[in-house]
């Protein structure tokens, strides 16, 4: 029973943490925001990646205290003490911890970064219009779309927000059900999370292959493009063979 206890005072603070009111209460008290000199306000998206020009914002948010981190780190602290661990063998654990993943801490900050670079240089948006310009065939494309703003942003709510206009667009052109590209720009994104260069490194270092991200990478890489690719051929059946399939939305 108390070997299980870490798990189950991990699981209940996530959930804590996960619940919008207690959210919104912490980013109350401690959220922080500043507006980054020179890039806020200073990129402007234009059509048709959006409906009207928007300027793009970029403002740095520091939510400590509501971020999930937080709640693991509460967590190993809890279960420490739960478990018995003295407060200096924890602390001796925590630091080995940090040395262990140091490395791996500094990729994930460098790929954060180049997604943000990506986004503010514009590179994204024109890989989207490149990809959204390839007229009949682009149910095929749509999910693939999706898969490279994952790839890129290391989420598929980001890769949502980076293309999901893009793809509502492009789809009314074409005369294809918007709610379908909508669909398929998700769904292609969760088969390019496994090449996110986040999603490998924490792989990574939760299997003990430390430095082995690019061995990770060239095995998972076929399979998630192969993956993305039958996404693609579903996607492309429904918009042109078997369009009853997709749902009719109540007006």
């Amino acid at each position: 029973m108390v070997a299980w206890m870490p798990w189950v005072v991990l699981s209940l603070l996530v959930f804590l943490w996960g619940i919008p009111q207690v959210k919104s209460q912490l980013n109350a008290w401690t959220r922080l925001e500043f507006e980054v000199p020179l890039l806020h306000l200073g990129v402007i998206k234009d059509m048709p990646v959006v409906p009207q020009p928007t300027p793009e914002k970029a403002i740095f948010e520091w939510n400590w205290l509501s971020a999930t981190g937080t709640a693991l780190f509460i967590s190993a602290i809890l279960s420490g003490a739960l478990l018995g661990v003295q407060p200096k063998r924890l602390f001796w654990i925590l630091v080995g911890t940090i040395r262990r993943t140091t490395t791996s801490l500094v990729t994930i900050a460098v790929m954060l970064a180049l997604g943000y670079s990506t986004r503010f240089g514009g590179l994204d948006a024109s890989m989207g219009l490149a990809l959204a310009s390839t007229g009949f065939l682009f149910p095929f494309f749509s999910p693939l779309l999706g898969w490279l703003g994952v790839a890129l942003t290391g989420s598929d709510a980001s890769s949502n927000v980076l293309f999901g206009n893009l793809q509502k667009i492009t789809a009314e052109r074409l005369g294809i059900p918007p709610l379908l590209a909508a669909a398929s720009n998700s769904s292609g994104g969760v088969m390019g999370k496994m090449i996110d260069a986040q999603s490998i490194v924490v792989a990574s270092i939760a299997t003990g292959q430390h430095g082995q991200e690019g061995t990770i990478l060239r095995y998972v890489f076929f399979h998630s493009v192969a993956l993305a690719v039958l996404v693609g051929l579903l996607v492309t059946a429904q918009a042109y063979i078997v369009p009853q399939m997709i749902p009719i939305l109540p007006n």
